[in-house]
């Protein structure tokens, strides 16, 4: 071996365990350059380079080593660097109370390619999970990419460590169902590459909004959002979720924001499950649910079209007022820096921000001191990127490892 190949491989091995959070900072768009990466990193810019080369030869990367300079830049510019757009990719599956969703998803919380589900879910979840599958195999066959895994998100709070169900009311399915086995095991039949995980929707939702949407650059990140039905939240804290002991942290549904409120599936009041998702949206505002499309459409439509008339209003209102009063009372508790609510809520906050966010502060500790920073989710389909980022968990942690 020569000098110069000795050297070289002697900068990788040093760089060999800085794959993982190099990956990481470009999959997050933390950084663009290679520049940047070396900052970020605290190596010298020949192992930098090395790590690029590496990451980049293993597919998942592009580096750009001759990039135009900007305007009245001095210099040479640092290479760009860039998730592969012809990389692998991360089977995501998604089931709701409306139906269910399948998509190929890349670094960078990339959405290759969608296959939308039927509109109604069996109380089987085997069967379901086996159709969900189903369309995303055929989605990788029409890609002809390679898969690194799989996931699942579900609208239900899943324990650790088996996978089960614990919860999944709004689907009828049985409780404790082992929904990751099923799905592992539909997966592994499809002949479909690479471990199979699966979720609680919400927060893979706010862990796809950590890395990719409204939730990036938070220490403390608190997503609240309306699935189809019910009322879910997540704590993402330094960029992992904080599921608790078990994986059951964060069920704010079933805070109470209402006591004279509606019967909760809980066997409680008033919870935040039962008050402020899209059935009570409908139901406040004197509406009558239609089968034509989901709960949740049919809310933010009525939003968008029929917000002047006063009984909508009204509705709208009386949701936001006890959406805040939850929303203070988890403000209190976790102290977060940011706030970022999906589904109808987000829709509430952009129907009237000013009033959900002085709820908030007066009702909160920590509002009254400065107030924080009340957002709306910005992707996409977040819960199926947020699938997607299980799957290439893995890859992140060790791309050697899970790839070569």
């Amino acid at each position: 071996m020569n000098g110069k190949a000795t050297h070289t491989k002697t900068r990788l091995d040093r760089g060999r365990g800085a794959l993982g959070p190099a990956l990481e900072l470009v999959h997050t768009g933390r950084a663009p350059t290679r520049a940047v990466l070396t900052a970020e990193l605290g190596v010298t810019r020949a192992t930098a380079g090395a790590v690029a080369a590496e990451l980049e030869a293993l597919g998942l990367i592009q580096v750009d080593s001759r990039p135009a300079a900007a305007a009245g830049s001095q210099g040479r510019p640092s290479h760009r660097l860039a998730v592969n757009d012809s990389g692998p990719v991360a089977l995501a599956a998604q089931v709701h109370a409306d139906g269910f969703r399948a998509a190929l998803v890349g670094l960078g919380g990339r959405t290759v390619a969608t296959a939308p589900g039927c509109v109604t879910v069996s109380a089987d979840p085997a069967q379901v999970l086996g159709e969900v599958v189903a369309a995303g195999a055929e989605l990788l066959r029409g890609s002809g990419l390679r898969c690194v895994g799989a996931g699942l998100a579900v609208p239900s709070a899943v324990a650790e460590p088996d996978g089960t169900a614990l919860n999944p009311l709004h689907l009828a399915w049985p409780a404790g169902a082992p929904v990751r086995e099923i799905f592992a095991e539909q997966v592994r039949a499809a002949g479909i590459e690479g471990p199979a995980f699966t979720g609680n929707d919400v927060n893979l939702a706010a862990l796809a909004e950590h890395r990719h949407g409204a939730g990036r650059g938070a220490a403390h990140l608190l997503c609240v959002a309306t699935g189809h039905r019910g009322v879910g939240g997540a704590l993402v804290l330094d960029g992992r979720l904080h599921t608790g002991s078990s994986g059951l942290a964060l069920e704010v549904g079933h805070l109470t924001v209402n006591p004279e409120g509606r019967p909760c599936y809980c066997g409680g009041r008033g919870c935040l499950d039962v008050e402020t998702d899209p059935l009570a949206f409908l139901s406040t505002a004197g509406r009558d649910p239609g089968p034509e499309v989901s709960l949740l459409e049919q809310s933010r439509e009525l939003l968008r079209t029929e917000y002047d008339d006063v009984s909508v209003r009204r509705a709208a209102e009386e949701l936001i007022d006890r959406l805040g009063l939850g929303l203070a009372g988890l403000v209190n508790i976790l102290n977060p820096d940011r706030i970022i609510l999906g589904g109808l809520h987000k829709a509430l906050l952009e129907a009237d921000p000013d009033r959900l966010r002085a709820v908030v502060a007066d009702r909160s500790l920590w509002g009254r001191s400065g107030g924080v920073p009340i957002l709306a989710c910005s992707l996409d389909h977040n819960s199926l990127v947020g699938a997607a980022e299980l799957a290439w968990q893995p890859v992140l942690d060790d791309p050697l490892a899970a790839l070569g």
